[in-house]
Parts: C-alpha cells; structure tokens; sequence
C-alpha cells in the first residue's frame, strides 16, 4: 500500500512494466525481472507498515523493491521458476474468479504453480516468451484499469478513512467479467510478438 498521492506514479510503472514484459519479455527479461522484484518487494514491504504512517509506507516500499529488484535480477534460474510459479497462481485465480465467482482452493493455486515453475525450467525460451506475455498483460491491464477514473476505484479500493492507496494485484476489477478475455487476448498479442520479431534468437 501507498499514500493516494503515489498512486498515478504506481500505476504507471504497472503500465510501463506491464508493457515491457508482453511484449519484449524474452529480450529484456533481466529487466522484466527487476522490475516484478520491485513491485513485489514493494508490495510487501509497505504492507508491513501502518497506514497512518506515510514516510514509513514509502521508505519501506523503496527499499523492499530494491531489494526484491536485485534478488530476482542476480537469482536468474529462480527468477525463471517463480515467474512460471506466478503465472500458474495467477491462471488459478482468474480461472476460478471468471468461471466460479470465488477464490480458489489453495491445492490449486499450489499445483498450478508448481506445474508452471517445472515447465518454465523445462522449456526456458518458450515458457519465458508466454509467462512474461500473459503477466505483463496482467500487469498492464491492472494499472490500466488503476489509471482510468471509472476503474480506479474497483482496481484499487483506495479506503477513505486511511487514505492509502491499496494494490488487488489478482482481483482488478470484481465483476467485470471482460478483464479475463482482455487479458487472454493481450497475453496472446504479446507471446506473438515476442515469438516473431521480440524473441526471436539473434545467434
């Protein structure tokens, strides 16, 4: 979580970041993975502290994402098992919210992303290109929805009392059922891309 203020500054770097790893995953994937460390370390480190205290929540947002930056940029063969990982989380939970309206069980959201973190060391270029499209496209599309007046509020859930700005990264936009076809449809674009001119090998 952040103060209000930060919340456009927030919402473009999912944006940018969002964009740079749909479409030039494979080719900047160093870069990709830097910036998912930050936003993750980010993440959780500003929810370590209270809502009330605005400096605490943005020094502890900047040193989580540099630390989460460095972690995932020098553990590169872990990088590439947790954004497998991740993807498969994140498949289990828009699948479950679009198709059932719940949450899914922890059984699946743990063996999806078990499934994902082996495929991605199995098939490295190939997993890459499709996790970074579809997270990226994720991504891409919750800052999107957190930029637009109208879903600002569904994609964010800014509490007034608090006055914080608080990032849903699974659940952008509740009953908005298009946000799972747009993602699929992006996702798609973007693995294209990448497997067509962004990804393509350079030996």
């Amino acid at each position: 979580m952040l103060p209000n203020a930060y919340a456009p500054a927030a919402a473009v770097l999912l944006v940018v970041g969002g964009a740079l790893a749909c479409f030039a995953g494979y080719r900047l994937f160093r870069v990709v993975l830097a910036i998912y460390g930050f936003i993750l370390g980010a993440m959780l480190a500003s929810s370590m502290m209270g809502a009330t205290n605005t400096f605490g929540m943005v020094l502890a947002a900047l040193v989580g994402g540099i630390a989460g930056a460095v972690i995932l940029t020098f553990a590169y063969f872990v990088g590439i098992a947790l954004l497998g990982a991740g993807l498969g989380a994140t498949v289990a939970h828009v699948v479950w919210t679009e198709v059932w309206a719940v949450d899914p069980p922890a059984i699946a959201v743990i063996l999806l992303a078990v499934l994902g973190a082996i495929g991605a060391m199995m098939l490295q270029r190939y997993v890459i290109i499709v996790s970074t499209a579809f997270s990226g496209a994720w991504m891409l599309l919750v800052g999107g929805l957190a930029l637009t007046a109208s879903g600002a509020a569904a994609a964010t859930r800014t509490g007034s009392a608090t006055n914080v700005w608080i990032l849903y990264p699974f659940t952008p936009a509740p009953g908005h059922r298009w946000v799972g076809v747009a993602w699929i449809v992006l996702g798609t674009i973007g693995a294209l891309v990448q497997l067509g001119i962004t990804g393509r090998s350079t030996d």
